[in-house]
């Protein structure tokens, strides 16, 4: 990859991180584009890592609810075990919240199926389409949230098993989280805003599981020109990300998943007709 290549996929990440049209099935629709070799081990990292990038703006924008503490009394009698969970309540909601998508993630990586979603420009295609007929629905059907709703265990786990469908390239991790979160009663604010706390978990995770398969497999791609590479997505994709997120909230709030769900249809029918009609989407082949 070059320092281009790596800019503008790190630059369509955090645009597209926090929105509900899957940035990582963008990601795969632009190094398709641009004619990144699909199937390397280090492009498939790449792709997760700079996620991770984009994510860690989430604990610099909401950094005072981030880094929060219940210091309201503990009930009397409590153990030592629900003495922690009382004082670190948040932080066990979103390991709640991640469980689901660690079983499923794990199961999908070890099969080799999510390696092989990740090469398939064909899935993404279908998913962006089909994800975006049904968000021009989802807002009169679950729009029913209530401003006094709270995240607990039950519904932070909910969240997460909804969370798991986003293991298919084209579904997006945001949409896939918010619509969770309204099913469980949550306004479109409040569950855009746990859907980027949960995501803070689920991507260190897979950061983390991706560095070490790369290591385990072949130390041969850690050139520096490739450490640096990943080093320039992440900040990249961080800051592109931290300004495009405030806007988000804002408009989802106000206008709801109806633009989105248009703009999915016709990325993912143009694509389709394209791989129809026997086109690469390789700008250069």
């Amino acid at each position: 990859m070059t320092w281009i290549e790596t800019i503008i996929i790190s630059i369509v990440e955090g645009l597209t991180e926090f929105l509900p049209v899957s940035s990582t099935g963008h990601m795969i629709i632009t190094q398709n584009l641009l004619g990144i070799p699909q199937g390397d081990p280090f492009v498939h990292a790449f792709t997760f890592i700079i996620q991770f990038g984009a994510i860690l703006s989430v604990v610099c924008l909401y950094w005072k609810r981030f880094f929060q503490f219940d210091n309201t009394p503990v009930p009397e009698g409590s153990s030592t075990w629900q003495k922690l969970k009382h004082w670190y309540y948040f932080y066990w909601l979103l390991i709640v919240g991640v469980l689901p998508a660690v079983v499923i993630g794990l199961l999908a990586k070890k099969s080799g199926l999510l390696d092989w979603l990740l090469d398939s420009v064909e899935v993404v295609a279908v998913m962006l389409v089909l994800g975006g007929v049904f968000m021009l629905f989802c807002d009169k059907l679950f729009n029913k949230g209530r401003e006094d709703t709270t995240v607990n265990e039950k519904r932070a786990f909910n969240i997460g098993l909804y969370q798991c469908i986003s293991v298919i390239p084209g579904v997006s991790r945001s949409m896939a989280t918010i619509v969770g979160g309204m099913t469980q009663g949550l306004t479109r604010k409040r569950a855009a805003e746990f859907s980027f706390f949960l995501a803070v978990p689920t991507m260190a995770g897979a950061t983390l599981l991706d560095l070490l398969d790369l290591l385990k497999e072949d130390t041969a791609w850690a050139t520096p020109h490739n450490i640096t590479m990943l080093l320039l997505g992440c900040v990249v994709a961080f800051v592109v990300a931290l300004l495009a997120m405030k806007w988000f909230v804002s408009f989802l709030t106000k206008y709801g998943f109806k633009a989105f769900g248009i703009y999915r249809i016709i990325v993912g029918g143009i694509i389709i007709v394209l791989l129809l009609t026997g086109h690469s989407l390789a700008m250069v082949d």
